[in-house]
């Protein structure tokens, strides 16, 4: 195991799980330190102000935000380019992240993905019907929006890159609800691409239900 490398979060966590994936894909050792309920302890907020997990620890050095770990880890440690060399292929996966961070995080996983599998299962409590049907138009818009501008064989063409790592885990929760199965019905070519990503030796390791 490398030394000093700890990523502290809910190993269910879709933001999480992306960051694992990258860690997996790059083939760096590091412990996972369960933080459940997230940052309840002070020195665990201290490390992200926000109170959201995951944030990666590397020899001291600190680091939150899910797209933020994975271009470091991308950048700081050897293994497969996970950023296309291609201008045009990095613009989309710019894109595409952006989309991740901005619209679909809340829709698909805060939102409905959440009140369909965490708050029934582990909470107690009934989905809040409410929620998530206000998150469905949204959510729906960007799972129209990532068919329009998906290629083949990975979301932005030839290159495996942080753009798959960040989409797999909220397509995974997305997937298993009866919202997602609804809007995704229709969207052959995200259907196909997760079905070649989740082989990876990465996802089976870590989208795990």
């Amino acid at each position: 195991m490398e030394m000093g490398i700890k990523l502290y979060g809910v190993a269910g966590s879709p933001n999480v799980r992306g960051a694992m994936l990258g860690l997996a894909e790059k083939g760096v050792d590091y412990e996972l330190v369960d933080v459940f309920p997230p940052f309840k302890a002070p020195d665990h907020m201290a490390r992200n102000p926000f109170g959201r997990v995951p944030v990666l620890e590397h020899d001291g050095f600190l680091l939150y935000e899910t797209q933020a770990i994975l271009r470091y880890v991308d950048q700081a440690f050897p293994g497969p380019a996970l950023q296309p060399a291609d201008a045009r292929e990095a613009a989309r996966m710019n894109q595409i992240l952006g989309i991740v961070d901005c619209y679909l995080f809340e829709t698909w996983s805060g939102a409905i993905g959440f009140e369909r599998l965490i708050a029934t299962s582990f909470l107690g409590r009934p989905c809040d019907l409410a929620q998530v049907e206000a998150a469905v138009p949204l959510a729906r818009c960007c799972a129209e929006a990532l068919e329009a501008v998906i290629s083949a064989p990975y979301l932005t063409g030839g290159t495996f890159s942080l753009a798959d790592i960040r989409l797999m885990p909220h397509f995974d929760w997305l997937r298993r609800t009866p919202e997602g199965e609804a809007m995704l019905a229709d969207k052959g070519g995200l259907v196909r691409w997760f079905e070649q990503v989740r082989a990876r030796p990465s996802a089976q390791a870590v989208l795990q239900p």
